[in-house]
């Protein structure tokens, strides 16, 4: 099972850089997932967004920043597990690591995967 656990941010945290121990930790976290072929891909992301959209044929492409906004995902890890508690269990290494915040995680599905209810 893939899962996508996303970080989200809605300005409540206080932006900072992280502190050497903090990087040193999740160095290894993410070495140790990666070895352990969980850890399939991960990343920041820039929060200045392009939006498309598509309505009645019509495609509109508009970059952000948005102001109205309630929170963006800023940063990503793609992981494959055997569970969704699996999933969770990662997840809460990761925030056992870097600290307050807050995040997604959801189930990815790809080619001949049954989604939940079929």
């Amino acid at each position: 099972m893939r899962f996508l656990m996303m970080t989200t941010d809605d300005g409540s945290t206080p932006a900072g850089p992280p502190d050497e121990a903090m990087m040193a930790e999740m160095g290894r976290f993410i070495d140790e997932t990666s070895k352990a072929g969980v850890l399939l891909a991960t990343g920041g992301l820039d929060p200045r967004a392009t939006h498309i959209s598509s309505s009645g044929g019509k495609i509109t492409v508009t970059d952000g920043p948005y102001a109205e906004a309630k929170e963006v995902v800023v940063g990503f890890a793609l992981i494959e597990v055997r569970s969704k508690e699996e999933a969770i269990e990662l997840s809460k290494r990761f925030w056992r690591i870097v600290g307050d915040g807050t995040g997604v995680i959801q189930q990815v599905f790809g080619p001949g995967d049954e989604f939940p209810g079929e």
